[in-house]
């Protein structure tokens, strides 16, 4: 297990029973510089050269995407919920580990992105923002997450894996 994972926080029955939910607010609040570091390391410098935008989605992804494009002097980009966004070119609904919800985004400018997110569970919203970002006109060459909760995914998009930090197979 990634020494990070010490600070995430382990939530029984939230947000509704049965849920173990991973709470990474004291990881963010304790190491917050050393938890972009290990996101950034896990591509290589030749393909951070590649890649134009990073791409968050709503909300908690876009902490990790902003401070990646930072790093990396490249564009950021929202994937948002409905009626957070002007100028929608598309929307994707997508199904939850409970309940379903939709991503939506403005018109793309076809350059590459890494989508990035908290957390991988069933794979929903990445699926739903993968599939979005091509919609729209982007590239996708990278996925990546803080956490990956392997036991309720084997998640592939195009070929592509998330990249993760973290794991947790239970």
């Amino acid at each position: 297990m990634h020494p990070l994972a010490q600070y995430i926080d382990e939530i029984p029955d939230f947000p509704k029973p049965g849920i173990l939910f991973r709470d990474v607010s004291p990881l963010l609040r304790q190491k917050f510089a050393e938890t972009i570091d290990a996101m950034s390391a896990l591509f290589t410098d030749d393909e951070w050269a590649q890649v134009d935008h990073l791409v968050g989605i709503e909300s908690r992804g876009f902490i990790f995407a902003a401070a990646l494009a930072y790093k990396h002097g490249k564009g950021f980009v929202k994937v948002r919920k409905p009626g957070k966004l002007p100028n929608v070119h598309a929307s994707v609904s997508y199904g939850l580990e409970y309940g379903s919800d939709e991503l939506q985004m403005q018109k793309g400018d076809g350059g590459r992105v890494i989508i990035c997110d908290d957390l991988i569970a069933t794979g929903g919203s990445m699926q739903a923002a993968a599939d979005l970002c091509q919609k729209v006109g982007y590239e996708v060459v990278g996925l990546t997450c803080l956490v990956d909760l392997r036991a309720l995914n084997d998640f592939e998009w195009n070929g592509l894996r998330v990249r993760s930090v973290i794991q947790f197979d239970d």
